[in-house]
C-alpha cells in the first residue's frame, strides 16, 4: 500500500497543511506514522477515496478551451518535446525551437518533420524577425547563479547565463506572454536572491510577472510526483489576467502509466532498457513493491548505505522499488544510479525507455533519438506532456481573452459574439 507525505495529501485535497493536521486530530483522516522519522503520512487509498466522493474538495472547472484564432509560439531549450508537445495538443502551432543537443534536435525532427528546428547554441540565434509576430515564448532555461558583489543584477548584468539569453529572446519577439519552467529548487537558489533577479530582469524588458507557481504533476493526469516551477509574464500593455490551470481530482499511478486504462489504451509496449549490475540487483530483489533501503535488513542497510546509513533524512529515493498503486516518483536522467533508483514493481530492473516514456505521458509514436542513455536523459529532463497541456489551456483562454478584447475594439462591437465556443481548432 503506497502513502502520500502531510505535503501531498494537502495538495491533493486542497486544503493547508494545518486543517489536514487539525482533521487527523478530528480523526476526519487519521494519518500515520512514518517509522523512521515519525512523520504524518497518508495511506494513498484513504486520500484517494475522499478525492473520489468529492467530501472534501470540490470538483475544479476544467482547463479545456478551444483556441478562438491561430497561437503561435517560439520554444528555447526544447529538450525531446514534452512542453512542445503539450502546448501543440492544446491548439498553439510552435514556428521554432531551439534545441543545442544534437540528439534531442533529432528527436523532435522525427516526430515533427515539419516544425521548425534549429540545433545550435541559443547564443547564436537571433529572433528579431519575429518581433510582435508571436503570441508566446517558452522555455526551461537551466538555473544558474549570479554574481551579486557590487552588482544591481539588471539586464546585462545576467549576461553570460542562458536566463539572460532567454530574456534576450523574450526581450527581442515581444510576445503578449512567456511562460517559462524549472526546478522547484530554484525557488531557494542562492536563499532565493536567484528567483528574484530573474523576475525583475523580465520585468525590466517590459513584462508583468505573476507570482511564480510550483505545479505538481499528480494533480494534471501525470501518474508521477514530479514538480516544476512555473514562470508566467504578461506583457505590461496587456490589460488581461492569467489564471494558472485549475488542478484535477482524478489522480493517476504506476498501473495507469503502465497497463491498458483511461490514460493508455494498451500495455505499454516492449523497448530497449539499462539493467542493475548483479551487486545491486541482489539488493533490490529483497526490496517490496513501495519499499526502499530500510525494508532491508540492518546489516545489509549499513553496508548499502555506508555512512549515509548515519544521517538524517529518509532517503527514499535509494534502493526504491515502486508499487502499482501509487504514481512513480520522480524521474531523473538515469533510472540506476544510486539515489534515483526506481525499480519496476514485479521485475528486479530499472523502467525501459518506453516505460519511461509512459510515466511522463509520452504518446507510444514519440520516438527517441541516440543512444540509450541519451533516451533516458531526454525523456528525464522533460516536462510531462499532460502538464504542458494543461498549462497551454491555461494559455490559450488568456489569450482568447486577449483576442476578444482586440477584435471588439477593432470592430466596435460587442462580447456576444463570443459566447459560442469557436470551433476553430481541432486538438490532436
Amino acid at each position: 500500500m503506497g502513502f502520500y507525505t502531510l505535503n501531498e495529501a494537502a495538495a491533493i485535497l486542497k486544503i493547508n497543511k494545518q486543517t489536514l493536521r487539525r482533521w487527523d486530530s478530528q480523526k476526519k483522516l487519521k494519518a500515520k506514522r512514518h517509522p523512521f522519522n515519525n512523520y504524518r503520512i497518508y495511506p494513498q487509498k484513504d486520500v484517494e477515496e475522499l478525492v473520489k466522493k468529492n467530501f472534501f474538495c470540490k470538483e475544479t472547472e476544467p482547463n479545456y478551451v478551444l483556441p478562438q484564432k491561430r497561437y503561435n509560439s517560439i520554444e528555447l531549450f526544447a529538450g525531446a518535446g514534452g512542453l512542445a508537445l503539450g502546448l501543440h495538443q492544446a491548439g498553439i502551432d510552435c514556428v521554432l525551437l531551439n534545441e543545442i543537443d544534437v540528439d534531442a534536435a533529432n528527436t523532435l525532427r522525427k516526430n515533427m518533420p515539419n516544425w521548425n528546428i534549429i540545433n545550435g547554441d541559443i547564443r547564436n540565434l537571433s529572433c528579431q524577425k519575429y518581433e510582435q509576430k508571436i503570441d508566446i515564448v517558452t522555455g526551461g532555461f537551466p538555473c544558474q547563479a549570479f554574481s551579486y558583489a557590487g552588482k544591481k543584477l539588471g539586464f546585462n548584468d545576467t549576461r553570460g547565463t542562458l536566463f539572460y539569453e532567454f530574456a534576450r529572446i523574450v526581450n527581442e519577439v515581444k510576445p503578449k506572454i512567456f511562460m517559462a519552467e524549472n526546478v522547484r529548487g530554484l525557488l531557494n537558489h542562492d536563499k532565493g536572491r536567484t528567483l528574484s533577479t530573474i523576475i525583475k530582469v523580465l520585468e525590466e524588458v517590459g513584462y508583468k510577472v505573476y507570482k511564480p507557481q510550483v505545479l505538481k504533476a499528480i494533480l494534471f493526469s501525470v501518474p508521477q510526483k514530479r514538480e516544476r516551477l512555473i514562470i508566467i509574464g504578461v506583457r505590461n500593455d496587456i490589460q488581461i489576467q492569467y489564471h494558472y490551470p485549475n488542478p484535477k481530482n482524478r489522480l493517476y499511478t504506476l498501473k495507469d502509466a503502465l497497463k491498458k486504462g483511461d490514460l493508455y489504451d494498451t500495455d505499454v509496449p516492449y523497448s530497449i532498457g539499462v539493467k542493475y549490475p548483479i551487486t545491486k540487483e541482489k539488493i533490490l530483489d529483497l526490496i517490496p513493491p513501495g519499499g526502499y533501503w530500510r525494508n532491508l535488513p540492518v546489516a545489509l542497510q549499513k553496508k548499502y548505505m555506508m555512512k549515509s546509513f548515519y544521517l538524517s533524512g529518509g532517503k527514499t529515493g535509494i534502493a526504491r522499488r515502486i508499487s502499482w498503486d501509487e504514481p512513480s516518483l520522480t524521474l531523473t536522467c538515469s533510472p540506476c544510479q544510486k539515489q534515483t533508483e526506481r525499480c519496476h514493481p514485479d521485475e528486479t530492473r530499472p523502467f525501459t525507455v518506453r516505460e519511461y516514456a509512459r510515466i511522463q505521458t509520452f504518446p507510444d509514436n514519440w520516438l527517441f533519438s541516440g543512444t540509450i542513455t541519451s533516451q533516458y536523459q531526454q525523456i528525464g529532463n522533460a516536462v510531462p506532456v499532460n502538464l504542458a497541456k494543461e498549462i497551454g489551456f491555461s494559455i490559450v483562454n488568456f489569450l482568447n481573452s486577449v483576442y476578444e478584447k482586440e477584435f471588439v475594439l477593432a470592430n466596435n462591437t460587442n462580447t456576444h459574439f463570443f459566447q459560442k465556443k469557436s470551433n476553430y481548432a481541432t486538438i490532436v
